[in-house]
């Protein structure tokens, strides 16, 4: 039923109600746009604001990074350009080594966009301490199925998603080579998820018995209590193959 009103002379007028359409109209179209156009990368909306997200990197400089070796950010081996962070291959003049944020983190919510090239080998690590376990720690794969490490370890625990050679992510699926995907890393007191194109992919609780297991069968058996440390730098390793990121945000968590 539509409704209407008269002004003094007695002409009908509907603007309440086209007022009402116009609104809703635009609510709807603003949603629209919301779920069709994605956010310029390396931004944070205002609900994610709200929520507590920061950028980890801003898109343009190496604020925030360096090398494992040193104090700064590697002088090549590394390009930002676009609002995309790249290690190299060897064969593009690549080799400086991974990066690291200079702040140390223990319960977050990490997101990190990375995009693979054939072949291509690298990991996004946590909880790293170059002064515990050699150096060694958790690390989140980022790997093309065609290399050969996609084929080792035990039960699928070298490929994306997983955790690397300690435990299986499962029924990831990865985006085609050369498209993006979004990797998100969940620690919470002992507990840790993987994600990967927002499915969850693993789940599994630090110290615990059947992460001790896994511990002990694999690569890092020889370091006692290995990836039980509270706390740790984030880490994009350099595995001599050409890998992108972008979108890199943290959301720090109570503990």
């Amino acid at each position: 039923m539509i409704q209407t009103t008269k002004n003094k002379q007695g002409v009908i007028s509907m603007k309440p109600l086209l007022t009402v359409v116009l609104t809703m109209a635009c609510l709807s179209s603003a949603s629209a746009m919301e779920k069709c156009c994605p956010a310029k990368p390396n931004t944070l909306s205002e609900a994610e604001l709200k929520e507590g997200w920061r950028l980890l990197w801003d898109g343009q400089t190496d604020e925030g990074w360096r090398s494992t070796s040193r104090d700064t950010f590697p002088e090549h081996g590394w390009v930002i350009a676009d609002g995309v962070l790249t290690v190299l291959s060897k064969k593009e003049g690549g080799g400086a080594g991974d990066i690291i944020t200079k702040e140390t983190f223990s319960n977050f919510i990490l997101k990190v966009d990375f995009m693979l090239t054939a072949g291509a080998n690298s990991g996004i690590k946590y909880f790293f301490d170059p002064k515990v376990n050699g150096g060694t720690t958790l690390e989140y794969q980022i790997l093309c199925d065609t290399h050969k490490d996609a084929t080792q370890g035990r039960d699928g625990n070298r490929r994306v998603a997983s955790f690397y050679d300690v435990m299986p992510a499962n029924n990831a699926k990865p985006a085609l080579v050369g498209q993006w995907n979004t990797a998100m890393i969940v620690s919470k007191g002992r507990k840790v998820e993987h994600w990967l194109n927002n499915d969850k992919v693993l789940e599994f609780e630090r110290g615990s018995e059947e992460f001790r297991t896994a511990v002990a069968a694999s690569k890092f058996s020889k370091y006692p209590n290995w990836g039980e440390q509270p706390s740790g730098h984030i880490l994009l390793q350099d595995h001599s193959d050409r890998v992108s990121f972008r979108n890199i945000k943290i959301k720090v968590l109570d503990k």
